[in-house]
């Protein structure tokens, strides 16, 4: 029986980002496809629209986590969509789903997707995302930033699989 793929999350703005956050997500769905990661989002645009056409593209597998109750509300790369119809609250879900969460850009949405997953012991990558401080003094250590597609993907994997103990990451 084969291991079973990593399921990565990447989150981020859904409208408007800018071109470069685009640019980013969409090369790291194409990361996360060319290693055989399957790809789960919010499935709405933006940064999660990019992200999918990069995984498909590239021959990938794409999940939308959706935050009404109709599949059509899915942009079009998303292969499954899920509907919860619980709103903004699917945002938990959707960083439950992965096994390492890649934040790019991104408004308050995003952040409570980085603050459920740290909060559950989620890495966090980020690309122009956000910075957290504690206290208005302290930096917060729990996003680990990224400066490329590739380097977001490597630090994402190798995390990933440090959690789920597996031997050679």
């Amino acid at each position: 029986m084969n291991a079973p793929s990593l399921l990565i999350a990447v989150v981020g703005a859904s409208s408007p980002a800018p071109q470069q956050a685009l640019d980013l997500a969409e090369a790291v769905g194409r990361e996360l496809a060319q290693r055989g990661v399957i790809l789960v989002c919010g499935g709405l645009d933006g940064v999660m629209e990019a992200t999918c056409r990069g995984a498909k593209e590239a021959g990938g597998v794409t999940i939308g986590i959706l935050p009404g109750s109709d599949a059509r509300e899915a942009n079009s790369y998303v292969d499954i969509p899920i509907c919860t119809g619980m709103g903004q609250g699917r945002n938990l879900i959707v960083v439950r789903s992965g096994q390492a969460v890649i934040a790019i850009d991104g408004g308050y949405g995003t952040l409570s997707e980085i603050a459920h997953a740290l909060r559950e012991g989620i890495p966090v990558v980020g690309l122009m995302t956000w910075d957290l401080f504690r206290h208005g003094m302290e930096r917060d250590q729990g996003i680990i930033e990224a400066a490329t597609a590739e380097e977001a993907v490597d630090l994402a994997m190798t995390l990933a699989n440090q959690r789920l103990g597996v031997i050679g990451t």
